[in-house]
């Protein structure tokens, strides 16, 4: 049995619509999915429940959430929560509007930096993310020139993102942001589970020690940890750390789960169920995953 609980779609940062994702999971074989967007749980409709029905496949409401603490950007994943929780919308609304604030003032930085910005097309997207602004520059033509001087290439958007965009970079702009204590009680009061998104990335992208993830994880108390999950740094290097946050969520009582992080087809990047990779989990797992985010 092969389930993904963390996939995005076009109504955040994807690039499939939420039918597709679900006809891709046919394809793919994957028994049960759950559509985590950015700041948003606008894919669920009662059609897409539908669809997903009639193409056997179970789907959980999924939503991965945008915090901060004092070291790094946190995304906090939540999962079978109430989707008509009116505090929840409030929340992943005023999000979405300090995404936009921030896509106005990191244009004008990355336009210092001699970088164009299709701002009026960004902004037409409900969530807007580091990901459209940097596809968006590393795709547009007229930016060529400026990144074969900067990069000797033409980089992807986690490269850009990543010496650009991201704290103590050149075009670093401060979002307003909840902490991840504060996004785990508001799952919390939804009913939903807590899971702390893929602590992998935030050791090698965010320079994170073991001991950064276990004090974030008793402040945040969350009820799991994105453990199965493969990072792919970015050389398109895939690192499996996978046995050892298994551990560490054996340790610290926390249930596990896994996800792609699947956005679009490309490259060496996952795909919904990790059909392109080697990795796999036995049905004990499986089942065990899927309880623990059903009781």
């Amino acid at each position: 049995m092969i389930i993904d609980l963390h996939i995005h779609t076009n109504i955040s940062d994807g690039a499939l619509s939420p039918k597709e994702v679900i006809d891709e999971a046919e394809k793919n074989g994957v028994s049960v999915i759950s559509i985590t967007d950015h700041d948003t749980i606008d894919s669920y409709t009662p059609e897409l429940f539908s669809y997903a029905e009639s193409k056997n496949i179970k789907l959980i409401c999924g939503v991965e959430i945008s915090s901060k603490n004092e070291k790094a950007g946190i995304h906090v994943l939540g999962y079978n929560f109430d989707l008509n929780n009116k505090e929840l919308k409030e929340t992943l609304f005023g999000i979405r509007n300090s995404r936009h604030e921030y896509l106005h003032n990191v244009a004008k930085k990355l336009n210092e930096l001699g970088y164009l910005v299709n701002v009026e097309k960004l902004d037409k997207i409900d969530s807007v993310t580091k990901a459209h602004i940097a596809l968006d520059i590393v795709e547009n033509e007229k930016n060529k020139e400026k990144l074969m001087l900067d990069f000797g290439h033409i980089p992807s958007k986690g490269e850009f993102i990543e010496t650009t965009m991201n704290e103590n970079c050149p075009a670093y702009v401060e979002k307003r942001t909840l902490t991840p204590k504060e996004v785990a009680g508001i799952i919390r009061k939804t009913g939903g589970k807590v899971v702390l998104a893929h602590p992998v990335a935030y050791v090698h992208e965010d320079n994170f020690t073991d001991e950064d993830i276990l004090k974030l994880v008793k402040e945040m108390k969350p009820d799991g940890i994105e453990a199965n999950y493969l990072f792919i740094d970015t050389n398109g290097k895939i690192i499996d750390e996978t046995d050892k946050w298994n551990k560490f969520a054996e340790e610290n009582k926390l249930f596990v789960t896994v996800g792609t992080d699947f956005h679009r087809k490309e490259g060496v990047y996952k795909e919904i169920g990790f059909v392109n990779t080697d990795f796999k989990l036995d049905d004990k797992t499986v089942n065990e995953i899927i309880k623990n985010i059903n009781l």
